[in-house]
Order: structure tokens, then C-alpha cells, then sequence
């Protein structure tokens, strides 16, 4: 019988709904249709009191950091409340620790600001929102920032730029962890454009007028 892994989603104020949203929707899709044998999702955040993400949307963390010192895979969303989080030096000294012994390291937009800050972009390729890609380069100098891809495969770590690209990311995911029929299957309850892995090449993600879509 197949483990299952353990995702730790991390929350804080001012995080953009959907970076968190649609990873969320996507690894829970895929353990729904999976009788929930796949994975165990959990959302993080410095307390268990509730968040106030992007707009005034409240979210109820259900685990806070220092109960959560492991996961299989963590999620790194972003959001204005990024900036903040940079300065909070407990909140990066939890990226680093959990990210060390992590199987999958996903960041979505400006998430990859934090793992900058954390050190996990030195010297590998990356991507983000298309907004903060100079932060980016002040934060982690050596990273060189892809502009033009939806999300980049660098193994352990996996980035990806704006708000929907979480989601494109997160497909791609389960397709590396369980196999493409299973993101297909995923893709098609969620009635979302699925990135074929013909049109994925070397696990760097894109949309264009070369890439097919799926809904298959």
C-alpha cells in the first residue's frame, strides 16, 4: 500500500487567495479521487487563529507551525504578506527547517520571495510573479529568473509565477508523484485546461500556442 504523504500548506495575513486556493483544490481533488489513500493536507500558519488572506478573506489555519516540524511536501504561497513575512524570522527559520528534509519544495508567485530569503534559491533557476522578479534578484542574486515559463522543475524545488500558475504547478505535481493519467483525471473534475505532458518539456511549464491543452 502506497504511504501517504503529508502536505503542509503554509497561511499568514495578506496571502493571495488563490496561490493557497488553488493547490489546496488541486492535491485535494486528487486524494478525494483516491478514496483520501494519497495525502494528508495540512494548513499552517503561526497560530490557529484566523487569517486574514488578500481582499479580507478569513482562514482558519488547522495546525500551527511549531506542531508542524515535518512534511512530505510544503506549499509556499504568496501575496503582499510576503514582505512581512521576511522580517519574521521565525516564520523563515520554519521554511528552512521543514524544507531541508522535504521531498517537494512548491512555492506560487511572490512565494519564491521566501524561499529567496530562506536560501533555497541560490544558484538554481526560478520563476514568480512577473511583478517581483527584481525583489527576487536582490534577495537571491545567484537565481536566475526564467520570465517566460509557468513553472520550473529544479527536482526537490518547484516554482511557479502568478496566482492561477499555482495550479498548473500542482497538476504537474501530481503527475510526478502519481502519474499523468491521475493529474488528467484531476484536471477534468476541476474542468481545468491541463498542460499534457507532450507540451511540458523537461518539467518546465508553459502556454502557448504550441503547448496542447487537455481536458481528457
Amino acid at each position: 500500500m502506497m504511504n501517504k504523504k503529508t502536505i503542509a500548506l503554509l497561511l499568514f495575513d495578506d496571502v493571495e487567495v488563490m496561490d493557497f486556493a488553488g493547490p489546496f483544490e488541486v492535491f485535494s481533488v486528487t486524494n478525494e479521487l483516491n478514496q483520501d489513500r494519497l495525502l494528508t493536507l495540512h494548513t499552517v500558519a503561526v497560530t490557529t487563529d484566523p487569517v486574514i488572506a488578500r481582499n479580507g478573506l478569513s482562514v482558519n489555519p488547522d495546525i500551527q507551525l511549531d506542531a508542524m516540524p515535518q512534511a512530505d511536501i510544503v506549499i509556499i504561497p504568496g501575496g503582499d504578506g510576503t514582505r512581512e513575512v521576511l522580517q519574521q524570522p521565525a516564520v523563515m527559520h520554519w521554511i528552512q527547517q521543514i524544507s531541508a528534509n522535504a521531498e517537494h519544495v512548491l512555492s506560487v508567485c511572490s512565494g519564491a520571495l521566501l524561499l529567496a530569503g530562506a536560501g533555497l534559491l541560490n544558484d538554481l533557476p526560478a520563476t514568480t510573479h512577473h511583478d517581483v522578479f527584481d525583489t527576487l534578484a536582490e534577495l537571491s542574486p545567484s537565481t536566475r529568473l526564467i520570465r517566460d515559463q509557468r513553472f520550473v522543475d529544479n527536482g526537490q524545488i518547484v516554482t511557479s509565477a502568478g496566482i492561477s500558475a499555482g495550479i498548473d504547478m500542482s497538476l504537474y505535481m501530481v503527475a510526478r508523484l502519481y502519474g499523468h493519467d491521475t493529474a488528467q483525471k484531476t484536471a477534468r473534475y476541476m474542468e481545468y485546461p491541463y498542460l499534457t505532458k507532450e507540451g511540458n518539456p523537461q518539467g518546465q511549464g508553459r502556454f502557448d500556442d504550441n503547448s496542447p491543452l487537455a481536458f481528457m
